[in-house]
């Protein structure tokens, strides 16, 4: 669940925003960009605010540019959490919005994908997002992961894991504080290369051009 950082400084959603477009995959509408033919995508799992935050969009559009196919799918069926509606404060939406939802859905993508001819999917979310990606790699459906500033994982989730993966976490977070993550790092690096390996590939994506 997103923590009190966040939802003080909510993104402005944009619809219409980011070089690629909206498609149904798997049910779901989905921010595709990137080339369909490239055998390579990154599912991306949004936070609680949704597909239609122009970051994440811009993220999207970034590692497209580098050769992937990327798959933003709308996980909230068009409701995202919104802070100003008062009479449906985050613990009654993230009722209807569970994280185990998102998993099952994540799951429908992934074939989707793998039916589209991709022979290696990576997955990264984001808040709320990075424990479905968490479920998706400790069930080996995808080949390399990312977790940033990770909500509802705990240590015995990253115990599961044993593909590429990297978490990136923030200095002042207080569902995952340093102090987790420095727990799930000395789980990890007893699993020679895992992080490192994934780590140098994110940078690389983004330190292009």
């Amino acid at each position: 669940m997103s923590g009190p950082e966040c939802c003080s400084n909510p993104p402005v959603l944009n619809p219409s925003g980011g070089a690629g477009h909206v498609e149904k995959l798997a049910g779901l509408n989905s921010y595709l960009t990137g080339s369909p033919n490239s055998n390579l995508a990154l599912l991306l799992v949004s936070d609680i605010y949704g597909y239609e935050a122009p970051n994440l969009r811009y993220l999207a559009d970034k590692v497209a540019a580098a050769g992937y196919y990327v798959v933003v799918p709308d996980f909230f069926h068009a409701d995202p959490y919104n802070p100003e509606n008062a009479n449906r404060p985050l613990p009654v939406w993230i009722k209807d919005h569970g994280t185990e939802k998102g998993f099952e859905a994540a799951k429908s993508i992934v074939e989707a994908l793998k039916s589209k001819g991709v022979s290696a999917i990576g997955a990264a979310g984001f808040c709320w997002g990075a424990k479905v990606v968490v479920e998706l790699a400790k069930s080996r459906l995808i080949q390399a992961a990312v977790l940033l500033h990770p909500s509802f994982v705990s240590l015995d989730d990253i115990k599961g894991v044993d593909i590429p993966i990297a978490i990136l976490g923030a200095e002042i977070d207080k569902l995952s504080p340093p102090e987790l993550v420095k727990q799930f790092e000395q789980v990890l690096t007893a699993k020679p290369g895992v992080v490192f390996s994934f780590f140098l590939l994110w940078l690389s994506i983004f330190t292009q051009n």
